[in-house]
């Protein structure tokens, strides 16, 4: 096993300990996301252990997965219109190409964000549509703890980064402009759910009502939301 690979497999291990509030964050994510899609047919990349695959096998008649971490590829259950590819987005061969392309928190864990993406951009069809997520910069709680002292700079990364394999934190600018080298034309871009405080604290002291505001208001302010994506076009 590579030195990649062991990374990929020993962050694979903090999905384990997910809490409820990451979970609900994906939900808002897919939310956010599903009018985008296209086509009868899709392929998740990064599905990690099938969290929003839950939700996007009802919206595609054939969907596939391709998972770097082989553990949790095997947590996924076996859906009739599932098919599964252990493989890294840069080794992944296939001649298929895919009415829709989705990537939820994968980009920030590649060391070359550029050269997946192209290889992604490769395998979207003439028509299809790309749509990608990342963890923003710019969200409140990064520029909070940057003036608390807690990071010295918003693009820093803290433990939790650390502990998920994260290489970098993106902003719009940013995400933009790897999409936009790898060849890709950008329709549309957003963020969803503005997030004062770390995920431990929303799950510790925060109601139901309270999470529900603030996925709401991130409407309003989606530069600085916990999340950004991007929906991109050949």
């Amino acid at each position: 096993m590579d030195k990649i690979q062991e990374k990929v497999e020993r962050s694979a291990g903090f999905y384990d300990k997910y809490l409820n509030f990451d979970y609900q964050l994906s939900d808002f994510g897919f939310q956010k996301i599903k009018s985008f899609f296209k086509g009868d047919v899709a392929l998740e990349i990064g599905p990690a252990n099938g969290y929003m695959t839950k939700s996007l096998v009802n919206e595609f008649k054939e969907l596939h997965l391709l998972e770097a971490s082989e553990d949790l590829l095997n947590q996924i259950p076996d859906y009739k219109n599932v098919v599964k590819y252990h493989s890294m987005i840069e080794d992944f061969q296939t001649e298929l190409q895919f009415d829709t392309i989705i990537m939820s928190h994968v980009l920030e864990h590649i060391a070359d964000p550029v050269k997946a993406l192209k290889r992604i951009y490769q395998l979207l069809k003439p028509e299809g549509v790309f749509v990608v997520s990342v963890p923003n910069a710019k969200s409140i709680h990064r520029l909070v703890a940057v003036q608390m002292g807690l990071l010295t700079g918003e693009y820093e990364l803290n433990d939790r980064d650390h502990q998920l394999g994260h290489y970098r934190v993106y902003d719009q600018q940013i995400l933009k402009s790897h999409l936009l080298e790898a060849g890709f034309k950008i329709a549309h871009s957003g963020g969803y759910f503005l997030k004062p405080l770390s995920n431990g604290q929303i799950e510790e002291y925060w109601s139901q009502e309270m999470i529900q505001g603030f996925s709401k208001v991130g409407e309003l302010f989606q530069d600085n939301c916990a999340e950004i994506f991007a929906v991109c076009s050949k």
